[in-house]
């Protein structure tokens, strides 16, 4: 039967609900339909998926060709289907085995050329892998924020090819392992660099201390924004889960996750003119 099911990951917030990705091949007239509530990026994939595959070397099924993604109500974004779905009709046509897909998961977005480019995204769909036991493929520029969920297997792939010869089990890649920084307060403001302040100091240690709220009122120049951007550095280190969910909020934000500012508390500082709509908003 040409069907195949690779399984994959959406993003919606922080969350990364699981898509299965069905690729189907029937007789007929040559054709290619992508189904699920795609978005236009997910709908463009079909070409990125051709030239990759054909540059690669691989065979095009020159057959009617249904891609599902499902669940249909889900709406799906982004050029993070192209792997699963070029790993799916490469499995559906029987040129990878199609056996061991179950065990995996497929993130990524492809060049026409076969490489891998990094998503958005990749820390909360592993969370969500390790949940249930599978292993990670993503490309190898997300590797680092993958591995940062301990007892996960993440497979950094460069290549369609690497990807294809790991499935055939002819050439293996290897297990990625992150190596996390290990001081969280490492580039952060010294509250030790502000002289005087002494009762700003005071209420900043208290706050800390009981986790308490802090509201700084004074004319400009007086020194708020300098002694508000010091606190993360006095405040309790993050816990692991704290520190997921945190990587997790900037992984989906437009400037991206760096894995050298991991167990770091976030400290923003908009401009007093800044909306609602902004404040709501914003990166890392």
């Amino acid at each position: 039967m040409s069907l195949a099911i690779v399984h994959s990951r959406a993003a919606v917030g922080i969350d990364a609900p699981p898509v299965a990705v069905e690729i189907h091949l029937a007789n007929g007239l040559p054709a290619l339909s992508i189904v699920g509530l795609p978005e236009a990026a997910v709908k463009e994939s079909k070409d990125r998926v051709r030239g990759a595959l054909l540059t690669s070397r691989f065979e095009f099924p020159a057959r009617r060709i249904t891609i599902n993604l499902a669940p249909a109500d889900l709406p799906k974004e982004g050029g993070r289907f192209d792997l699963p779905i070029a790993v799916g009709l490469l499995a559906a046509s029987g040129q990878v085995p199609k056996d061991a897909l179950q065990r995996y998961e497929f993130l990524g977005e492809l060049a026409l050329s076969g490489e891998l480019r990094p998503i958005r995204g990749v820390l909360p769909a592993a969370l969500k892998a390790r949940a249930l036991g599978r292993i990670l493929v993503v490309p190898a520029a997300n590797a680092d924020e993958a591995a940062l969920v301990r007892d996960i297997t993440v497979l950094p792939a460069g290549h369609l090819l690497e990807v294809c010869a790991h499935l055939h089990g002819s050439s293996l890649i290897p297990p990625h392992t992150a190596e996390l920084p290990g001081d969280g307060y490492a580039g952060l403001p010294d509250l030790a660099e502000v002289r005087g302040q002494h009762q700003a100091r005071r209420a900043l240690e208290v706050a800390a201390a009981g986790a308490h709220s802090l509201l700084m009122l004074g004319p400009p120049g007086t020194g708020k924004t300098m002694l508000a951007s010091r606190l993360p550095g006095i405040l309790p280190p993050l816990t692991e889960d704290e520190a997921l969910e945190a990587a997790a909020i900037a992984s989906i934000s437009d400037q991206g996750f760096d894995v050298a500012r991991w167990g770091q508390r976030a400290f923003r500082s908009p401009h007093h003119t800044a909306s609602g709509v902004a404040l709501v908003g914003g990166g890392w």
